[in-house]
């Protein structure tokens, strides 16, 4: 890479191994479930991507992923692509708040998501819908909590 300064590195703070705890509140989209996994943030193909894979078991089902973050020079924006082993696929655009929120918005829905470091060692993430035109309804929440 040249001098310049690589857009990834704003995805430090999610590098690594994480311990996942999943709450998926009771919605229009489902019912309440509790989850447990593992998921992992890397970096691929000279620092140009960071990935995400997981796996989260719940009460009745496995689910599992794989996600490519990339800096998208020409629009000057992140993208995120999402692919889970059911076979449903998103994209969102995505970007830093601050130093240590990550913020997507999916493309083909009005879901809102989060990555937020809370502290050293623990990420937030939060999936959230419109519940009127002032007020967000949190549908998934997963506590990252840093793999030793």
């Amino acid at each position: 890479m040249s001098e310049e300064l690589n857009p990834m590195e704003k995805f430090d703070f999610l590098l690594g191994t994480w311990n996942l705890k999943s709450e998926v509140p009771k919605s229009k989209f489902s019912d309440h479930d509790l989850g447990e996994g593992k998921g992992e943030f890397k970096r691929i193909l000279n620092d140009r991507y960071v990935t995400f894979d997981y796996r989260i078991e719940y009460s009745n089902s496995t689910v599992g992923a794989h996600a490519i973050f990339v800096w998208d020079n020409k629009c000057k924006n992140y993208k995120y692509w999402w692919y889970e082993d059911s076979g449903a696929f998103s994209q969102a655009a995505c970007d830093f708040i601050d130093d240590k929120t990550l913020c997507l918005n999916w493309s083909d829905s009005l879901f809102v998501q989060t990555f937020q470091q809370t502290e050293t060692g623990n990420i937030q993430l939060e999936m959230r819908y419109p519940k009127n035109k002032n007020e967000y309804e949190v549908v998934l929440k997963v506590l990252l909590t840093k793999f030793e």
